[in-house]
């Protein structure tokens, strides 16, 4: 088996930051009026800025596939060249088409060679996956080298105009027209971007980061659905797909919007990420003390606290000063996140070879979670 580094990190974040005042000029006012839970939900996220690739009034400026794009070539140079990729592998939350795959489409926007492609599907930890496979790629031979990403394009699905249609529908039921929690707080979660690196079997470079190992754990088996799109939950609690809803009701009830029961999610999210957290490191016989720093994913600044506590309660406590993030500055990426704050990360300075680093994020869609362990070199 090869060594695995990762040799090279970029990043596309589109067009200028929206600080939070100004969010609702670009997604736009459902019903003409402003968001009741708006101030309450940035009050508790923490989120102060963040990237969006659309026009202030609301017309997008780049598609996934271009965001994507873009975070690649910034990998290429007269030592990398587009030519010389061996596998692409790409994961996203919100691909651009249900079908070509959101791989292929990025694949297209290179316009390199003949690759191998994947597309990894799901929620944040789709650019984790999308890691994975190129990690055991270059690990096991099948390629010497591996380029990667997580991004995600959600302004567009958060456009105020995609809710109307249920707005008009809830007037003409006589109920008050305004969309449920579920729907709207994640309006003022959710930001653009891309991110992208290039694996290698060798070390290359100033700086590398040796991939020591990778873990993942779903809790499906024992949790319910938390997060979801193209989809509605019954009365019973079922998953119901967009296809067997009237196109009707794809309108009057914003079936393809994103949703997400925050209930399940306080209840389950940090205990199963505690508890997954302790599993790969047991696995992997590491411990507190052989993490130098630690890249969480959370959504909200909300959770950082109690994920510290439940760290600690499992025996697990991870000083609060080897803690690095980026929230603030550019919001929830979902698959893009942790590509994002570990570029930061790699272009600060700050790390020294020897150290480590562990990647931690966790999905709400159905409680999966995914976790990698580097040495800097």
């Amino acid at each position: 088996m090869n060594e695995v580094y990762i040799n090279k990190i970029a990043k596309f974040l589109p067009n200028a930051p929206v600080d939070n005042e100004g969010m609702e000029s670009f997604l736009g006012k459902i019903n003409d009026r402003e968001s009741k839970a708006r101030r309450i939900v940035l009050r508790n996220n923490g989120i102060k800025t963040r990237y969006y690739a659309l026009t202030e009034s609301g017309s997008p400026t780049h598609t996934n596939a271009e965001l994507t794009a873009e975070a690649i070539n910034g990998l290429f140079d007269d030592a990398f060249k587009a030519t010389d990729m061996e596998l692409l592998s790409c994961g996203t939350s919100s691909p651009d088409y249900l079908m070509p795959s959101h791989a292929v489409m990025v694949h297209g926007e290179l316009g390199n060679r003949n690759v191998e492609v994947n597309s990894a599907a799901g929620n944040c930890c789709a650019g984790m996956n999308a890691l994975k496979f190129g990690f055991l790629s270059v690990k096991s031979g099948n390629t010497n080298n591996a380029v990667c990403t997580g991004s995600e394009r959600m302004s567009s699905w958060m456009l105020a105009d995609h809710f109307n249609k249920e707005v008009e529908n809830l007037k003409q039921l006589e109920q008050q027209p305004i969309i449920g929690f579920n729907k709207d707080f994640l309006r003022w979660m959710l930001s653009d971007g891309a991110g992208a690196m290039l694996l290698e079997n060798e070390a290359k470079g100033e700086m590398s980061l040796k991939i020591e190992w990778m873990e993942g754990y779903s809790y499906a088996h024992e949790l319910d659905v938390c997060m979801y799109a193209g989809a509605d939950k019954t009365e019973t609690g079922a998953l119901k797909s967009f296809s067997d809803y009237t196109s009707e009701e794809w309108l009057s009830k914003s079936i393809f919007a994103v949703k997400q029961d925050t209930k399940l999610l306080d209840k389950h999210i940090l205990s199963k990420g505690v508890e997954s957290m302790k599993l790969a490191m047991e696995k992997n016989n590491i411990s507190p003390a052989d993490i130098d720093y630690l890249l969480p994913h959370v959504s909200s600044q909300y959770f950082v606290d109690g994920l510290y506590q439940g760290f600690a309660d499992a025996g697990i406590e991870i000083e609060r000063s080897k803690w690095y993030m980026n929230l603030r500055d550019v919001g929830n990426v979902g698959a893009g996140s942790v590509y994002l704050v570990l570029e930061e990360l790699f272009h600060s300075g700050k790390l020294k070879k020897g150290q480590h680093i562990m990647l931690c994020v966790p999905e709400s869609a159905r409680f999966t979670y995914a976790y990698a362990y580097l040495t800097v070199c």
